[in-house]
């Protein structure tokens, strides 16, 4: 294991000016976001001769780049790039087996990479064990991405569907009459979207939230994340010099902000607080601001510590990722006037920052090191197995190619790192990029994953890990959850054979209502649907039900936005419903396995007082 380093930033945020009311358009709650952060040597040197820490681009044998933090990386990196590979040779189906033999490591691609044996149409069949379909929901999400909210106003329950420029708003008090109360962002078919968009002019990028009841307002908060986007910007970073200096001026806040919610509507939220992830410009403008932004849904409870996953300067370099520029850590901010968060501490792990020898040398160590494929940093904030404020102690952070990370946040403001895993690569797609502690308290332990990025199962496979963190200064990878079974009479032999994208996606989403079921975790699993597991012993898991829809076609969107499946789920487990969303809508499902749906408003209401 490598020694383990931590550093601590801290600086005093002057306090805001006066915010304005926000406007009734303003549903731009947006999130995500990668920050940097380095200790005082590296971002001094960093600072004051970008060049000098990280070399003088154009060096002989090198990619001309006019950007100093990517030409220090290119400088420092061997160039490992994997080799395109080439179907039915050096990957694809056995016919002796019917089963698909995985490519060892591929680069990331945005075209599908059809085999033979690949079904020629897309699977309209549905299939299911354990599961019941409620309703269906054409057209609510966007067929890229779903973050996803649910919060309870004068005796109704709300869902929040959102992604960029996209948010539907709907009155799911009964889950199996929805009705969209709120839309904004276009409406999809088969031609495409009926609004345009340009990634390149997303002002108010659309991202994760997290919706907290503040017992000091008395009422509900949202927080959103803003960050880059990461679709559409850019391809390869290498070769892109005007798209990576658009980036680093990015025309959206890289931050977060905070808004009390007096209603379910986004007229009816007041904007209380902007604040920059580059906490050592916290006035610095739009365009001016260092980092990647805040990633996903911030990890927080209403409470005084929210924690989210940033970059805050452009020093955190040392990533592979093609169209990324950033390998984000984690900053914790002091929540107890939501009205003014204050910055506590950036965390970071070894080999992040670029200009600092032991982030460096940490770096060189991993075999990821110069394939241009892999992202490195977190995605999500670490994630809590109990909110810090109930006596929460204990933090886990997937940090992409870098590893799996335990944290010691008994002092929130000075936390430590325990102890790291790492596991062979499995590259392209995410290695690392999520947790799910819901069976930590009971069993001491987590699981983790990464998550397809290629079409066709032209990648690794991404397992999800099961880690013994019993000693969370000693994580050990017990297991994995087990992969999908093929259905009994489906037209394939392997789910890679279904077309699109085949593996784990993620499984409880920050703020998902009620509280963990102990022994069930239901995951995304594109093509393969939902896959509930059985982990009431988590070293020896099992398959317990699914459900997998039909896939979407060409007579319903464009090719481009197919093959996804189910690419989000959100749970409310107070009234034991699974939110399922593929590219063409979204459903509500049922399941023995969490006991009987609730079709009315649950005991208590969202978010908790």
């Amino acid at each position: 294991m490598l020694e383990q380093q931590h550093r601590y930033l801290k600086t005093k945020l002057a306090k805001g000016s006066a915010l304005a009311f926000l406007v009734a358009a303003a549903a731009t709650l947006a999130v995500g976001a990668q920050a940097a952060a380095a200790d005082d040597a590296a971002a001094s040197a960093a600072a004051s001769s970008p060049a000098a820490a990280t070399g003088t681009p154009g060096t002989p044998g090198e990619p001309k780049v006019q950007d100093p933090y990517l030409a220090g990386w290119l400088r420092l990196t061997p160039d490992r790039s994997p080799k395109p590979l080439k179907p039915g040779v050096d990957y694809g189906m056995d016919p002796a087996t019917g089963k698909f033999v995985w490519p060892k490591a591929t680069p990331e691609v945005h075209q599908g990479q059809r085999f033979p044996g690949e079904l020629t149409t897309w699977d309209k069949n549905s299939y299911t064990k354990n599961v019941k379909v409620l309703a269906f929901y054409p057209g609510v999400d966007s067929p890229f991405h779903a973050w996803n909210n649910i919060a309870d106003f004068d005796g109704h329950r709300y869902l929040y569907i959102h992604d960029r420029d996209y948010l539907r708003i709907m009155d799911v008090t009964d889950p199996a009459n929805g009705k969209v109360v709120y839309s904004r962002g276009g409406v999809w078919g088969p031609k495409g979207s009926s609004e345009p968009f340009d990634p390149n002019n997303v002002h108010d990028y659309l991202g994760g939230a997290t919706i907290a009841w503040s017992k000091k307002l008395g009422k509900p908060v949202l927080v959103a994340s803003f960050e880059i986007g990461r679709y559409g910007l850019m391809t390869e970073k290498i070769d892109q010099p005007d798209k990576v200096a658009a980036q680093r001026h990015y025309n959206s806040l890289k931050g977060f902000r905070v808004y009390e919610m007096d209603g379910p509507l986004p007229g009816q939220w007041k904007l209380l607080a902007t604040r920059t992830t580059d906490y050592r410009h916290p006035d610095a403008p739009i365009g001016q601001q260092q980092g990647s932004g805040s990633l996903d849904a911030p990890e927080y409870y209403g409470g005084k510590y929210m924690i989210v996953s940033s970059a805050p300067d452009d020093s955190y370099a040392l990533t592979e990722y093609p169209n990324y520029l950033y390998s984000p850590g984690y900053q914790v901010w002091d929540m107890s006037d939501p009205a003014n968060p204050v910055f506590l501490t950036q965390i970071s792990v070894p080999g992040q920052i670029l200009g600092n020898k032991e982030d460096e040398d940490a770096y060189l160590m991993n075999p990821r090191a110069g394939n241009r494929t892999s992202w490195m940093g977190s995605r999500n904030p670490i994630f809590l197995p109990r909110p810090l404020e109930n006596g929460g102690k204990i933090g886990f952070g997937a940090m992409g190619g870098l590893g799996f990370y335990s944290f010691d946040l008994t002092n929130p403001a000075k936390p430590k790192i325990l102890g790291n895993v790492n596991t062979p690569p499995s590259y392209a797609g995410t290695e690392f990029d999520n947790a799910d502690v819901s069976q930590y308290a009971r069993t001491g332990y987590v699981l983790t994953n990464g998550y397809p990025m290629n079409r066709d199962c032209y990648e690794p496979f991404k397992d999800i890990y099961v880690i013994d963190a019993r000693d969370p200064s000693h994580l050990k990878v017990a297991t994995t959850l087990p992969r999908p079974e093929v259905p009994k009479g489906a037209p394939f032999t392997d789910f890679c054979q279904r077309g699109g994208n085949f593996g784990p996606k993620r499984a409880n989403a920050i703020g998902q209502p009620g509280t963990w079921r102990q022994g069930i975790v239901p995951y995304s699993f594109y093509n393969a649907g939902v896959q509930i597991f059985d982990v009431k012993d988590p070293a020896h898991p099992k398959i317990a039900g699914y459900f997998v829809p039909a896939l979407a076609d060409e007579s319903q969107l464009p090719s481009y936005t197919l093959g996804k499946g189910v690419f989000a789920i959100y749970t409310e487990y107070d009234r034991n419903i699974i939110w399922a969303f593929t590219e063409n809508g979204a459903y509500a499902l049922s399941t023995p396995l969490l006991g009987a749906p609730v079709t009315g408003m649950p005991a208590k209401p969202w978010p908790p007082r």
